[in-house]
């Protein structure tokens, strides 16, 4: 049922409570559920143990008063109430009311599930955020798929959502790519003596090289071309180089993996403008720093961290964390009052101290100011073994590489590789779990084409609609959901509850930070439209039947296409 008719029942018994609790200070918090065995009902509801206690009554007695308030106020809502055990009450809702969700879709199309509650409120939703010193990994892919999908879960409840890369193009791995490009552009390679140690070892090193030799032109994502000195000992120009052209790289990674940004926000610019240096001393005047050992602390304990961290390091430098908050302050001051950052499990130890660092400059932020959701890593899978090396990256799976792998041999209709399957898979499995949890990315399995594949099996079921639809050959714009009482048989009824379902599931994923929990549900929609496609006939004699059902099947189409778009997936019409 509906959320929208489950809050009606929720507010027949707050009404039905009302006299019974009038003089008292109880406030009743009626919780409904759905209770475990079908046969049982549709809704449960203890309140009448609950309160029994405090009340001083007998809680099947108080549970039956209020089942004679349901039955006298039900309307077309309510069917039967009954008592169970102790003071359980159970509640069947109307056939009518179930079916009247096939109405709501069909009238809402495309915003059916969506919310409001972020009406009017900016948020921020930072990831990938790679380091521009190779293509992007599996890690990011994972990064892309969660950060993508909670945005548009956030924009379905009304959010101005941003979508934020933070280019991390400073420090000593931007160094190191630097000299990297440098040894190949004065001829060396690994595993030469000339080789620096800390080098980056991938083909593209190479690339990069030869096109800077060529004095080569290249531009990224919002920034201004670079064009290539060639000259080898020119380490600025390589650098300067480099980090465009593999920021160009990610830019073809991820528009390869259909993820787009609002803004895009570098590193070196906290530096250029000032802002490092800003927030260290609106720190210092705040009296939450000292100085040790030659180096300048931040007082972190002060606010919940296990000891306290080196902002400025004797030497001069700043640790990782101070260019963090840095950052964090100019979303503050950019306006974004809830920010959430995804990242991998490996900056679990930086919340505390940038946490820390934002609360003691100052400003107002709070103490769970940003959120963040922090995944694990990604095991890759091909032809039964483990993958861990690319060629093109020299020690690890890129995002490219895994697209290409899951498209297999899939064509388009002008007969050329598509892609789109590969990207299909990889961005469902890669937030099909949790993303505290370590995932195993299957090739094998992406490529199949079966039940157990589940993105497939998703897909295969709304294709399996839309093959339904074109052997009835009929005007779907005719179909009005008018008469839906036809729709009475169990698997009917179990469809009906999963289509509904579908609100509430995308404000809980919201709530729990959970994109992982869309996927769920699409898997769950398609089974139950499955099985309901093998127990029912759809195109049967009977006008008024087939009709309940040909709009029943459009109704599930509709939020197979809803969910599968909100998490970047297309929604094929055959397979």
């Amino acid at each position: 049922m509906l959320a929208s008719q489950k809050q009606q029942i929720a507010d027949l018994f707050q009404a039905a409570l009302a006299p019974i609790v009038a003089g008292t200070e109880l406030q009743p918090n009626v919780a409904l559920e759905r209770p475990r065995d079908p046969s049982h009902g549709d809704i449960a509801c203890n309140i009448a143990m609950q309160l029994a206690k405090p009340l001083k009554k007998n809680p099947r007695e108080l549970a039956q008063a209020l089942v004679d308030y349901l039955l006298a106020n039900k309307g077309d809502l309510i069917e039967t109430a009954e008592i169970a055990g102790p003071g359980f009450i159970n509640l069947r809702v109307a056939a009518a009311a179930k079916q009247s969700v096939v109405r709501a879709i069909l009238k809402e199309g495309a915003a059916f599930g969506k919310g409001t509650a972020g009406a009017g409120k900016k948020v921020m939703v930072e990831f990938v955020s790679a380091n521009p010193t190779g293509p992007l990994h599996v890690g990011h892919g994972r990064q892309g798929a969660l950060g993508d999908a909670l945005s548009s879960l956030l924009e379905a409840q009304g959010y101005a959502v941003t979508r934020e890369f933070y280019y991390n193009d400073a420090g000593v791995q931007i160094g190191n790519l630097a000299l990297s490009v440098q040894a190949r552009a004065k001829g060396f390679k690994p595993g030469d003596a000339e080789w620096p140690e800390a080098a980056y070892n991938g083909d593209y090193i190479a690339d990069i090289a030869t096109d800077f030799l060529a004095k080569n032109t290249v531009s990224a994502s919002d920034g201004a071309p670079v064009t290539a000195s060639g000259d080898p000992d020119d380490i600025e120009s390589i650098r300067k180089f480099a980090v465009t052209y593999l920021r160009r790289e990610q830019d073809l990674d991820l528009q390869a993996f259909g993820v787009k940004f609002d803004n895009y926000y570098l590193e070196s610019s906290l530096y250029t403008d000032g802002k490092v240096e800003s927030a260290v001393q609106a720190l210092v005047q705040a009296g939450k720093t000292y100085e040790q050992d030659g180096a300048l602390w931040l007082r972190t304990t002060e606010y919940g961290d296990d000891k306290d961290r080196v902002m400025k390091k004797s030497d001069g430098t700043y640790t990782y964390f101070v260019p963090d908050v840095a950052y964090h302050i100019t979303k503050w001051q950019r306006g974004y009052g809830k920010v959430i950052n995804v990242q991998g499990s490996d900056h679990h130890g930086t919340i505390a101290r940038v946490r820390a660092g934002l609360q003691a400059v100052g400003l107002g932020i709070p103490q769970g100011y940003p959120d963040y959701v922090l995944h694990k890593m990604v095991t890759v899978m091909k032809n039964g073994e483990e993958v861990k090396i690319s060629k093109r990256a020299g020690s690890y799976v890129t995002v490219r590489d895994l697209i290409e792998w899951s498209a297999g041999d899939a064509t388009n209709e002008a007969g050329e590789r598509d892609l789109t399957r590969g990207r299909d898979a990889v961005r469902f499995f890669l937030i099909s779990r949790k993303a505290d949890t370590e995932f195993t990315f299957d090739v094998d399995l992406a490529l199949s084409q079966s039940d157990e594949n589940p993105v497939y099996y998703v897909q295969y079921a709304h294709a399996r609609i839309c093959s339904v639809l074109a052997q009835w050959g009929g005007d779907e714009n005719t179909i009005d959901a008018g008469d839906l009482s036809p729709l009475t048989s169990p698997r009917e009824a179990a469809l009906l509850q999963k289509l509904a379902e579908y609100p509430e599931m995308l404000q809980k994923a919201l709530d729990e930070l959970g994109p992982h929990q869309v996927a769920f549900y699409l898997r769950d929609l398609a089974g139950e439209l499955h099985s309901y496609y093998n127990a029912e006939r759809v195109l049967v004699d009977d006008v008024s039947t087939k009709m309940a059902r040909l709009a029943l099947l459009i109704a599930t189409r509709q939020v197979l296409r809803n969910g599968l778009a909100l998490i970047g997936v297309s929604a094929p019409a055959r397979m």
